[in-house]
């Protein structure tokens, strides 16, 4: 068990273990000089374990955002595509988690505004109509400029860390880790003309839905936060170097590419 690995390492290296009252309940773990139970997830702390797929470790980015705090994932889910290790390398990557021997990345997120509802994303942000209702009616801008509006199955804004999520899916361009901008593509569009567009770092993206009476699901990396109605708008900003991914040194964003996704031909 991986967390009983951790635990077991951390008491030979003399590190704190915090754990939130949710993984305390989860995972039954009992009184221990250095564990400390029941902590508050925003606690001040050097480093954050992050076990499971792409949804948990996006989760713990988003909690660790503009602390300062890496996160070191361990993949236990499918693709874990943001993951340090997988799960065949849980061990020797907590050895080296708990050595320090680690290289940090920052990565970008994506700071949303609807009316007085605010919320960050890391991977993406999409907009999509409801399920059985009619094809949504999107606009989006850049700046003051209108870009697009298209009768389609909804909108993805999504950072370089996501653009290899629904943006991929959406045909979009894949973006390199370090480079900073944003990508926007529409979901199923009912047009022969709409492309995705990568938006600068500074430019601000507004999002409008021109439905007259449908309003559309707002989601945060991949889970639902709530939705924008007719007539509605929203806004997305680049918030740059919000959240710090942990890597193994000598990590490069191409090798993960091939290693994930296999679109980079393995020399014979």
């Amino acid at each position: 068990m991986a967390l009983r690995t951790l635990v077991d390492l951390a008491r030979e290296s003399g590190v704190r273990l915090c754990f939130s009252a949710e993984e305390v309940a989860k995972h039954e773990l009992a009184d221990d000089p250095l564990i400390e139970r029941h902590a508050p997830v925003g606690q001040d702390v050097d480093l954050c374990f992050a076990f499971g797929g792409d949804g948990t470790i996006l989760s713990a980015l988003r909690a660790q955002a503009g602390r300062g705090v890496p996160v070191f994932a361990i993949n236990f889910g499918e693709m874990g595509f943001l993951a340090t290790v997988d799960r065949e390398d849980a061990y020797s990557g907590t050895v080296r988690a708990l050595a320090g021997d680690f290289e940090v990345l920052a990565l970008p997120a994506i700071e949303l505004g609807s009316g007085s509802e605010s919320w960050m994303a890391i991977n993406d942000v999409s907009i999509q109509r409801h399920h059985g209702k009619r094809v949504a009616d999107l606009a989006y801008s850049v700046g003051s400029d209108e870009v697009g509006r298209v009768r389609c199955d909804g909108l993805v804004v999504a950072t370089p860390a996501g653009s290899t999520g629904y943006n991929l899916a959406n045909g979009g361009p894949v973006m390199a880790w370090g480079v900073q901008g944003m990508v926007v593509s529409f979901i199923a569009p009912h047009s022969f003309t709409s492309r995705p567009l990568v938006v600068a770092p500074g430019d601000r993206v507004t999002v409008d839905n021109r439905s007259q009476e449908e309003a559309v699901d707002v989601a945060i990396d991949g889970r639902p936060v709530g939705s924008m109605e007719a007539g509605h708008r929203l806004q997305a900003r680049l918030a740059i170097d919000q959240a710090l991914l942990a890597q193994v040194p000598g990590t490069t964003f191409y090798e993960r590419l091939r290693k994930k996704f296999g679109l980079l031909a393995t020399p014979l």
